[in-house]
């Protein structure tokens, strides 16, 4: 009986999984048409079914094996494509013209996608020290500040593809590079309050869990890399006149980073310190 809801959850999340590959493959479709991406409705609301999807996989896993996803791979890259695919999805609610960044997003995503199709879907033990609350706030501050620059680079990747031909005519219904980047920056700005009060809180579990606030282990030492390119990149925004070009390969590179933090230091270190957390 157990096997069979462990394959429930997991087929679930695969499924999950696939329609947020197949959202980023329809909505590339969408912006490849003479209408450009501004048609997108459909891969929007199949993203919105994927998540909800996600939902009900990680709530099936969660309530089988007891603990929130947040360890292996697998379950890191289940809850990441919902909270970055929600967070997405809020901020194109409130500023509509987000939904026109699909394209370059739901793609972001699709490698997440892809890459949880391929991950052991084994079980995880959750450490004694993982069972505190500060680690939900935690969690949630990183899961908060990825999806900002999500948002972010988004918006950037719209900005270089619109240095092509097909890509001016694909995103042409948005606004002009100046909007754009000026909307991009103030999501990264987001993301670095969120990314500060994630290491504040990061230290304070470390201090109960650990007996200590900061070690300089893998993951600390490179979530503090971030955070000195985030606050790198928003400086030089503001002290130089960079154009959306320049500002929009820098954060693109900083999230870049950020997604190796995430999704690569945690799982290649010995240090107890595993997990995207």
């Amino acid at each position: 009986m157990n096997a069979a809801v462990q394959a429930l959850d997991t087929w679930v999340l695969y499924l999950g999984a696939g329609l947020v590959a197949c959202a980023a493959a329809l909505a590339w479709g969408r912006a490849a048409m003479a209408r450009g991406p501004a048609a997108s409705a459909l891969p929007i609301s199949l993203n919105d079914l994927a998540l909800a999807v996600l939902t009900v996989g990680i709530a099936l896993r969660w309530s089988r094996i007891g603990h929130g996803p947040f360890l292996t791979m697998f379950e890191v890259l289940a809850s990441s494509l919902l909270s970055l695919g929600l967070i997405w999805r809020v901020a194109s609610l409130r500023l509509p013209l987000l939904r026109d960044s699909a394209p370059v997003v739901l793609g972001l995503l699709a490698v997440m996608a892809a890459w949880l199709l391929v991950s052991n879907a084994a079980d995880s033990t959750l450490p004694a020290t993982y069972e505190m609350p500060v680690l939900w706030v935690h969690v949630t501050l990183g899961k908060i500040f990825l999806g900002c620059a999500l948002v972010a680079a988004g918006l950037a990747g719209v900005l270089l593809a619109r240095r092509t031909e097909r890509g001016s005519r694909w995103f042409r219904q948005m606004p002009g590079d100046a909007g754009l980047d000026l909307l991009a920056w103030r999501f990264m700005l987001a993301a670095l309050v969120f990314e500060s009060l994630m290491l504040i809180a990061g230290a304070v579990w470390a201090q109960d869990a650990w007996g200590r606030f900061w070690a300089w282990d893998p993951l600390e030492t490179w979530a503090f890399i971030t955070w000195l390119a985030l606050s790198a990149a928003i400086h030089a925004r503001l002290s130089w006149r960079l154009g959306p070009r320049a500002g929009a390969l820098m954060i693109l590179a900083v999230f870049a980073i950020a997604f190796l933090t995430f999704f690569g230091v945690p799982f290649v270190s010995t240090a107890p310190h595993k997990g995207a957390v």
